[in-house]
């Protein structure tokens, strides 16, 4: 049997250089995509919806090692967003929240029309 390196496989540096050198955004992405495989498995039967099953075939039991090994095999990705992507996102939603308050407000007025 092959000798594991370290205690922790795949390795914890070979991980950090797919987020950017971050132990933060190592952990948030990890539990995020942890977080998902709980969902599918939960949901196992009850069709909860477009849930990403685990993507690799793992030893491991452990929701958060399985997503590790997403990472470290390249199947969960990461990208930081930069200004400018930010600022396209929050135009975006204020767009679509603006849109839904003028639906509403059209409803209103066209109730209000009907009732007169």
């Amino acid at each position: 049997m092959a000798e594991r390196p370290t205690l922790v496989d795949p390795p914890m540096e070979a991980l950090l250089d797919k987020v950017e050198s971050s132990k933060f955004t190592l952990v948030a992405v990890g539990a995020a995509r942890a977080r998902e495989i709980n969902r599918y498995w939960n949901g196992l039967g009850q069709g909860g919806g477009p849930l990403t099953p685990p993507q690799v075939h793992s030893g491991s039991n452990k929701s958060l090692s399985i997503a590790f090994e997403e990472l470290f095999e390249g199947k969960l990705t990461f990208h930081r967003p930069n200004a400018e992507e930010l600022e396209a996102e929050r135009l975006a939603v204020e767009a679509k929240e603006q849109a839904r308050r003028d639906a509403e407000g059209l409803d209103a007025f066209s109730d209000a029309f009907r009732d007169a």
